[in-house]
């Protein structure tokens, strides 16, 4: 594989748009894939903006996402970048790692393997 080169920020100066990096996209990927396995998801998908970056899983296309997991890096130093939001707009899990941040819909599946 080549090397990925970055374009250079200047200092002191944001990015124009926030980002998933490939270990986090392939954790969220890997978690999304397990669910659609398990028959509760079908569907996905990612808002990239200036503030946030938000994966959210449909359990029909037609519907509000059953979850959302956001990145907000501004929040960072205070409550933790990532945040899991549920289909009514509630905040179930904020930190800073994202592996935390998934753990109730880990549990989730781990119920419905078990069952």
């Amino acid at each position: 594989m080549g090397t990925v080169t970055p374009f250079p920020i200047p200092p002191g100066r944001t990015p124009s748009q926030i980002g998933f990096e490939r270990v986090e996209l392939t954790r969220i990927l890997d978690l999304y894939g397990r669910m659609v396995a398990a028959g509760m998801w079908r569907d996905y998908a990612i808002e990239l903006g200036k503030d946030a970056a938000i994966f959210a899983a449909f359990r029909r296309a037609t519907e509000r996402p059953e979850f959302r997991i956001e990145k907000r890096p501004a929040l960072r130093n205070r409550q933790g970048m990532w945040a899991l939001v549920a289909e009514n707009g509630a905040v179930l899990k904020r930190g800073a790692d994202l592996g935390a941040v998934l753990a109730p819909v880990e549990r989730k599946l781990m119920k419905l393997v078990a069952e």
